[in-house]
């Protein structure tokens, strides 16, 4: 499987936890929503590693790489929480656009932080994602 076969899918499970969460957390507390569903997603990953052989790997992991890779769990834990609350109290198709804007601020820190290469069309697809973002989100 290629990346942008790869990339659709993971875009079209994203566009299904969108849809799947707004539903689940109708009358529970947001939080606990993202509790619960992180204990899913904690069996499952855990699970494909240990399936694919992947525990005698752990020792060969940098301290580096550790510390981001908690860095990063953090991030995704406390952008699930402010995810889940947005589903909460918002409409699915106003409060996702925005949660996507993270695609326009993802390019920007590789640009910054990763040296990556910012094109010209990455600049407009950029501020056309931004536009419609905010058209879908704050025009009644």
């Amino acid at each position: 499987m290629n990346w942008l076969i790869a990339a659709f899918f993971s875009a079209l499970f994203a566009a299904l936890t969108s849809i799947l969460a707004k539903i689940g957390v109708k009358n529970i507390n947001s939080n606990l929503a993202t509790a619960i569903r992180t204990v899913v997603i904690l069996f499952f990953a855990w699970g494909i590693v240990i399936y694919q052989g992947g525990l005698k790997e752990i020792s060969q992991i940098s301290k580096s790489s550790l510390i981001f890779l908690i860095l990063s769990g953090i991030a995704t834990g406390l952008s699930w929480l402010f995810y889940f609350y947005a589903l909460k109290i918002g409409e699915a198709s106003k409060v996702v656009p925005i949660d996507k804007f993270s695609l326009v601020l993802s390019i920007i820190l590789a640009g910054i932080i990763l040296k990556e290469k910012i094109t010209l069309p990455v600049i407009l697809g950029s501020i056309l994602m931004t536009a419609g973002a905010l058209i879908i989100a704050l025009i009644k």
